[in-house]
């Protein structure tokens, strides 16, 4: 098992690194959970004081977390459109498709993506699968009213099926007020377009936590102390990947 603290300092590097995307100006998505917390804070240290960036964050806690480092958070505006989102994933495959969720941030996370020119995701080493449902389940956010049916028809397709619960036991509840269904596939996916469009065509899911297509740049803290900097592969190709020592 990998050492916690290395996988954090592995996580604080690629933040860093990712970070230095960002310029004054720029228009950026805070991601939610404990590898996005790392970049919020790299932000912070460079974007705090002087020339700032406008930032708009996926979740409460995110938000409440670059306020109290000194970063300027604000709503979602009609016409936005954002130069980079900086996040996290859970799984990481050579194509760049992800597994998201873990942090209950799903819809917010993907929808914003959609809106960002790049979309740069953090990870330590341990989340490089060569498919995803290798190694973290498979998030669905849902109607809570729908859950019940929804649970059914999906281990009639094979999933095992768990319920996200809060630390009382109760139905762990979303920002947007749903629910979230975790999923085991039956094996790995080779296909995950194919299931993210199968899980999306379920009434009451209203998002998954797959993100197919929609990356454009990884960066791997290692435990070498350098950082792996992946690029979206081109169709069919193999992600050419960078090293070089964390700063």
């Amino acid at each position: 098992m990998a050492d916690p603290d290395a996988l954090s300092l592995e996580k604080d590097r690629a933040a860093r690194a990712a970070v230095r995307r960002v310029r004054p100006g720029m228009r950026v998505v805070l991601g939610t959970g404990t590898t996005a917390a790392y970049a919020i804070r790299a932000l912070a240290q460079r974007f705090s004081s002087g020339p700032g960036i406008e930032a708009v964050a996926s979740s409460g806690m995110s938000e409440t977390l670059a306020r109290e480092h000194g970063l300027a958070v604000r709503s979602l505006a009609p016409d936005d459109r954002f130069d980079i989102l900086i996040d996290g994933a859970d799984e990481v495959t050579p194509h760049l498709d992800l597994t998201k969720g873990g942090g209950g941030a799903l819809f917010r996370e993907k929808y914003l993506a959609r809106l960002a020119d790049e979309v740069v995701i953090v990870v330590d080493h341990t989340k490089l699968v060569d498919r995803l449902g290798r190694r973290a389940p498979l998030p669905v956010e849902v109607v809570p009213f729908a859950r019940p049916v929804v649970a059914r028809q999906l281990g009639e397709r094979r999933y095992g099926v768990r319920l996200r619960t809060a630390p009382d036991g109760t139905p762990f509840r979303t920002e947007n007020g749903n629910e979230i269904l975790d999923l085991t596939p039956p094996a790995p996916l080779d296909a995950p377009a194919a299931v993210e469009s199968e899980l999306r065509g379920v009434p009451g899911v209203v998002e998954t936590g797959l993100f197919v297509g929609l990356v454009h740049r990884v960066f791997v803290g290692l435990p070498d102390d350098t950082v792996e900097e992946l690029e979206r592969p081109a169709a069919a190709s193999s992600p050419a990947p960078s090293r070089a020592p964390a700063r």
